[in-house]
């Protein structure tokens, strides 16, 4: 593009990849800490932002994360749309059986939120309205929002199995990480989906990443950026991911693009003359598919809840870090440059 038009795209790229790609690895972390069970995303509420909760939302189901409570976001992207009931529904009634009688009749294949007074005794209180409507009684799920979710899990499931509802799932949720999920799941607690707020829409573990859109290369020639801890690297790149064997990554190559290097190439030209190529038109589901299927591509240590040992290696091409010290070379000579 024209450097001008180039440098109007800068803050919008920026503000959209950097919020999504550290919003996306949460989601990862929390879909891989669930083993499987769903986990849906409960964060608008505590998104930095409603434009921020719009593309949270987007981004953890591109990560793997299951629905979204956000409505907006369900019919702008087509994420699938899911949600229990509120606390305030359960307090607007007197009676918390009468409250779940209510709502049963407005929304027969629901959740219930069985929390708002006692978790055990609303649960009993499910068991009743079941053996009340006979065959009409439809409940998907109930749902425990308090610690200790684990003993609760376990109780609520005890109550619902002894009611013959074992076809009744527990839904979980309340200050969950991926941290407590893969907790509750180590501990074998009956729990068959999570609901994640806060931790999930505002990555309260590592929320900024450090993204940078730098000049590469200006009228055929590359250019470098030389401040110390922020230099760059010149031209037009391609980054060539090695695997072993078992077709699990092994390491990254940055090198020229013109390069053809050992390994598989990454990326890919989205946009050219200003219009969209077919790489930049792929669908959400696209690229939710194309997310699974590369972390399934990852070590086992990349893809742990801890951080691994040994850094992930990447490296610089040969003809790249010769490129890079030719300019430095050429931008010492200048005049007045420090030797």
């Amino acid at each position: 593009a024209p450097r001008p038009a180039a440098q109007r795209a800068e803050t919008y790229l920026l503000n959209q990849q950097h919020l999504q790609t550290v919003i996306a690895s949460t989601g990862a972390r929390l879909a891989a800490a669930a083993a499987g069970r769903p986990v849906v995303d409960f964060g608008t509420r505590r998104a930095h932002g409603t434009d921020a909760a719009l593309k949270a939302a987007r981004a953890l189901y591109i990560a793997g994360m299951t629905a979204t409570s956000n409505v907006l976001a369900a019919d702008r992207y087509g994420i699938p749309p899911t949600g229990t009931m509120a606390h305030s529904y359960v307090q607007a009634h007197d009676d918390e059986a009468e409250a779940f009688r209510s709502f049963v009749a407005t929304h027969p294949e629901t959740v219930l939120l069985v929390d708002t007074y006692d978790t055990a005794e609303g649960v009993r209180r499910v068991a009743r309205l079941a053996a009340e409507l006979g065959d009409a009684f439809r409940v998907h799920a109930v749902r425990l929002d308090s610690e200790p979710l684990g003993e609760l899990a376990f109780e609520a499931r005890a109550i619902l199995d002894a009611a013959g509802l074992e076809r009744v799932e527990i839904f979980a949720s309340g200050g969950l990480d991926e941290l407590r999920i893969a907790e509750l799941v180590a501990a074998g607690a009956p729990i068959d989906a999570f609901g994640v707020g806060t931790r999930a829409a505002a990555s309260a573990d590592a929320p900024t990443l450090d993204a940078v859109y730098k000049l590469a290369a200006y009228a055929g020639r590359g250019r470098i950026k030389l401040s110390a801890a922020k230099e760059t690297l010149p031209g037009r790149k391609q980054v060539f991911r090695l695997r072993d064997a078992a077709g699990l990554a092994r390491g990254d190559v940055i090198a020229r693009a013109a390069e053809r290097l050992e390994g598989e190439p990454l990326l890919e030209q989205v946009m050219r003359g200003g219009e969209r190529l077919e790489a930049g038109m792929r669908t959400l589901e696209d690229a939710r598919e194309r997310a699974a299927a590369e972390r399934e591509r990852l070590p086992a240590a990349l893809r742990a809840l801890e951080a691994p040992d040994v850094p992930y290696p990447v490296e610089v091409s040969t003809a790249l870090r010769a490129e890079a010290e030719a300019l430095r070379d050429e931008l010492r000579r200048q005049p007045g440059a420090p030797s």
